[in-house]
This record gives C-alpha cells, structure tokens and sequence, in this order.
C-alpha cells in the first residue's frame, strides 16, 4: 500500500522530532552515555522507528549535526575579490563552530565514531569533508585565475595549510583557538600561497 500524505507528514514530523532531540541530547550527555533509547524516549519514538532509517547511534547524529550545520547558501564561499577577507571569513568562522560547545560536541562525537565505523567515516569524507574542500579549491583556485595566488599554486596543499592549524589544536586540545590565531595562521598560509 502506497504512503499516503499524511503517513508522509507523520514520517517527516518524526523524523524531525529524532534529529532535534539527538541535537538537544549530544549537548546535555557525554557522548558514551547517549543511547538510541534516549533518543527515542526524547523524540517521543520508538527505537524501531530510529533503526528504520538510521543503521545506529552514529548514524543519528552526524544527519543531527548536518541538519545543524546546512545553510541556505550551501557549501559555497564568498568571492569578494579579496582572499585574504575571505579566507579571514572562512579560518574565523572555524574558529567559531569549533569553540562552540553545542556544536564542538557533535563534532568530538563524530570524531569517534569515524575512528569506529568505516561507513560513517565513509559518510562524513562524502558528504561533508570532501564537499568542503571542494568548495576552498573552487575559491582558491578562482584567486589563482585573478593573480591574488600563485599560478603553480597545490590546491589540496594550500587546503591543508589552511585548515591544518586551527583542526590539529581543535583535535589535540591545545585551546588557543582565538580570533587573532586563525588570522596568525592565515598571514602565515598567505606567505606560501601568495606569488
């Protein structure tokens, strides 16, 4: 028998109840304790609900946390005409989601289970990782083209010079992760990538 709209309706209502009350619950638990019967209870589900469309906990809550993280201009980075303000825009605005705590506990939750299971690893490089480099190739190479950066410039390396900085003392807990650092790491990326 064919969905009808308002089994469509319900779906989507339930599916919507599941990712707010993983978003509230990865805020209020460490990560070890949040449990899909948690989720459940909180969305007002049961768990067979949740395993109908998600194969497990970590599953949950990296759609939670791109449903958190989607905006509606996508993956795209200003072109201003001017790298360096808008790089600034991009290594500040890492620097802001990172120091967020509700934010930053997705991403410490999703950082342990790509370690543990290859297919949300998988789907974290595809729909997330990968998307975003994508998008800082485009940019920088459209700086290339204008003359901003070299012309034999790496694309993959100028990424990680980029990004490498602000991610390894996120990921090693190092703190320090300031405003005035993202624009140090930027002035210091800008040294290489520029002609």
């Amino acid at each position: 028998m064919p969905d009808t709209p308002s089994t469509l309706r319900r779906s989507e209502r339930a599916r919507a109840a599941i990712l707010a009350a993983t978003a509230e619950l990865i805020r209020e638990l460490p990560y070890g304790k949040l449990s899909v019967e948690a989720i459940a209870a909180r969305a007002g589900v049961g768990k067979q609900t949740i395993y109908r469309w998600w194969p497990s906990k970590g599953a949950v809550v990296f759609d939670a946390m791109l449903e958190l993280d989607s905006g509606p201009d996508g993956l795209a980075l200003p072109n201003t005409g001017d790298i360096a303000a808008d790089l600034r825009l991009l290594l500040r605005g890492s620097v802001a989601a990172l120091t967020d705590s509700g934010f930053e506990s997705f991403l410490r939750a999703i950082y342990i289970e790509i370690q543990q299971d290859p297919e949300i690893g998988a789907a974290y490089r595809e729909r997330l990782l990968l998307p975003q480099r994508a998008a800082i190739a485009e940019r920088l190479g459209a700086a290339v083209q204008s003359g901003e950066l070299r012309p034999d410039l790496d694309l993959e390396l100028a990424t990680d010079l980029l990004l490498g900085p602000i991610q390894s003392r996120w990921s090693l807990g190092l703190g320090g992760l300031t405003d005035a650092y993202a624009d140090a790491a930027l002035d210091a990326a800008l040294a290489h990538l520029r002609p």
